[in-house]
């Protein structure tokens, strides 16, 4: 069986560094460490702009590090490029950066997980995957089903 795979977006990112840090876990596992557990995960250059933006502490930019471990990172190229293009002259209530990372999942034909799915609303082909469906379910065929 081939690994499924999937994109995760900045919020899980900076929500395992939050919970890898607390002393309130209560021993279950962060949503990435538990998607890790399941899928072949990547990220994209942009998910790690914004992560490594919003670190205020070596402490916080080591732990985003440790987290780009786990990860493949998709770049920006050319054909990417023009699938980002195409699809912001049809949608213009998506955040710049929140578009560069659906062009990439587009192209690369991955779905993301996030715990922001309203933030992608409107972006034809991309198929989202609310955090909540990790929580909720125990394999990826069932997470899977949660996507839009």
């Amino acid at each position: 069986m081939t690994p499924r795979k999937l994109v995760v977006d900045t919020d899980i990112l900076v929500e395992h560094v939050i919970h890898e840090g607390s002393l309130t876990a209560g021993g279950a596992p962060s949503i990435l460490r538990k998607t890790l557990s399941l899928f072949f995960c990547y990220t994209t250059v942009f998910n790690v702009i914004e992560a490594f933006s919003l670190c205020r502490s070596e402490e916080e930019i080591e732990a985003v590090e440790s987290s780009m471990h786990a990860l493949k990172i998709l770049g920006l190229n050319g054909k990417s490029g023009k699938r980002i293009g195409l699809a912001r002259r049809s949608v213009r209530t998506v955040r710049d950066l929140d578009l560069l990372i659906a062009g990439l999942c587009l192209e690369s034909k991955l779905p993301l997980l996030t715990g922001r799915p309203k933030r992608y609303v409107g972006l034809a082909g991309l198929r989202v995957v609310p955090s909540l469906a990790v929580k909720k379910w125990d394999t990826a065929e069932e997470i899977l089903r949660a996507v839009r």
